[in-house]
């Protein structure tokens, strides 16, 4: 933080004042990264502790899930399409761009529009789009199928590793092994989901969640909105990203993921099974989950020796207390899924915090 406004300031003091300890999560990955980058964490007492949450969809994406998207990349004639963070995300034995480099059909995209038109211009092979993320990319691919479904686009489907955040926040503030006073909740995602899912688990758990930004000030005011809350023994949910986020949501990119999407339990990396957390298509379009399509069954779930990815998603323990961080685990060189995205705690810490758990 070169410069700070006198806002900020006041803001710092006041939250540097607090004498309560405090433990606060950040669930959204670009929040991981804007604190890093910003040295928030540094600025903060030491009774004021910033853990690092379930926030990145590629971290959470569970072993098991890689290894089963591998499994259909060897199949004949498949061409898989995917956003770029997952082509080096490892699995047991193998990651998609060791895949590629043995001769896998494996392309990176920036919409999951690009793979209706590969789908197009390759009627003989079978196209397959890895949908990931959250509810904030859910609406767009939920368009692509629909897209595909009016055009008759027989050779294109969708591997649906997506998933929700709600059920997820709910199992952090359940597990006595995760002590957690407050979230920073994602602005992204609440643009779509709105309020509501943050004002029951705000009122089940009586913990304060604020819905922030990602701007240095807003992470600022977040934080001291949830001190606030603390102080006074409130437990609401709020909005500091006012400017973006509605109360109600996005009504029409919600209506677009129930058309599309079902519920159902999903595999989350250190959370384990968390049920109504996972999207998979509805019967309309089953006919283009590419799961049932190609028979890929549910594959065992084999952790990744010396990696703590788990323990990092849960704020059981910062990156560098990690055995392999900044040593056998570094970005060149990534282990486990946090240090591979750009939005993974590990890679934040790496980058932003050199000094800190160095070998």
């Amino acid at each position: 933080m070169s410069e700070i406004s006198d806002y900020q300031q006041q803001l710092l003091h006041a939250i540097q004042t607090e004498k309560a300890s405090v433990t606060l999560m950040e669930v959204c990955g670009t929040h991981t990264m804007a604190i890093a980058k910003s040295g928030i964490r540094e600025l903060l007492p030491p009774n004021i502790k910033l853990l690092s949450g379930p926030g990145c969809p590629v971290c959470v994406t569970s072993q098991g899930d890689i290894d089963a998207v591998i499994e259909l990349v060897r199949q004949k004639d498949i061409i898989l399409v995917t956003f770029g963070d997952m082509m080096r995300v490892p699995g047991t034995y193998s990651s998609l761009q060791e895949e590629r480099s043995q001769g896998a059909d494996i392309r990176i995209a920036y919409s999951p529009l690009d793979a209706l038109r590969v789908a197009r211009e390759n009627a003989d092979k079978e196209i397959v789009f890895l949908g990931i993320g959250f509810e904030t990319t859910a609406p767009a691919i939920a368009v692509t199928l629909e897209q595909a479904r009016s055009e008759g686009l027989g050779n294109f489907s969708v591997f649906s590793l997506h998933k929700v955040v709600p059920p997820a926040l709910e199992l952090i503030f359940s597990d006595p092994d995760i002590n957690v006073d407050g979230l920073i909740c994602p602005g992204h995602v609440s643009v779509v989901i709105g309020v509501e899912p943050y004002e029951i688990l705000a009122q089940k758990h009586r913990k304060p969640c604020v819905i922030t930004g990602f701007e240095t000030l807003d992470i600022l005011e977040g934080i001291y909105m949830l001190l606030k809350q603390i102080k006074q023994g409130d437990a609401q949910a709020e909005i500091q990203y006012r400017r973006v986020v509605k109360r109600e949501g996005n009504l029409v990119a919600r209506q677009s993921i129930e058309k599309v999407f079902k519920p159902v339990a999903a595999r989350w990396r250190g959370l384990g099974v968390i049920p109504d957390s996972g999207l998979a298509l509805r019967e309309e379009f089953e006919h283009m989950d590419a799961r049932l399509k190609f028979n890929i069954p549910e594959m065992e779930e084999i952790p990744i020796k010396g990696c703590a990815c788990g323990e990092v998603l849960t704020g059981k323990i910062s990156p560098p207390e990690c055995l392999l961080f900044g040593r056998a685990c570094t970005p060149l060189k990534p282990v486990g899924p946090c240090m591979v995205s750009h939005e993974g705690s590990c890679a934040a810490y790496y980058r932003y915090t050199p000094a800190k758990g160095r070998g």
